[in-house]
């Protein structure tokens, strides 16, 4: 069965940083593409970033670009997303997903995290 289990969400203040983690088991790790999704209730989910089976290669979208970092580890099948710079309109339940290639919609992926909340607020 796959599972992903996310967490490190919080509370922070703008400009502040937190660390979100990905523990991922039940599937052939190197074999997905493990991507980051956030959605605000009533919205659809937005990617933060992706890194790709084939290369590792990593996407970002310009929003959270230069702020965001993903990386993966795997011999421990952790995948991990560095936040910095927060800012409230980064608030979001944020969740991680697998998947055959980095899909622009979540919606692609066959696999989802059950998602932790990031709140950034003063």
């Amino acid at each position: 069965e796959v599972q992903l289990v996310e967490s490190g969400g919080g509370l922070v203040q703008p400009g502040g940083s937190l660390r979100l983690s990905c523990a991922a088991s039940g599937f052939t790790f190197d074999d997905y593409a493990i991507g980051w999704f956030r959605q605000i209730s009533g919205k659809e989910p937005e990617g933060v970033s992706c890194i790709s089976r084939s290369d590792g290669s990593l996407y970002y979208p310009d929003s959270v670009k230069g702020r965001f970092t993903m990386s993966k580890d795997n011999a421990k099948n952790m995948v991990y997303l560095q936040m910095n710079s927060l800012k409230p309109e980064d608030t979001a339940v944020y969740f991680c997903v697998a998947g055959r290639l980095c899909y622009n919609s979540a919606y692609d992926f066959g696999s989802w995290g059950q998602g932790t909340q990031v709140t950034v607020s003063s």
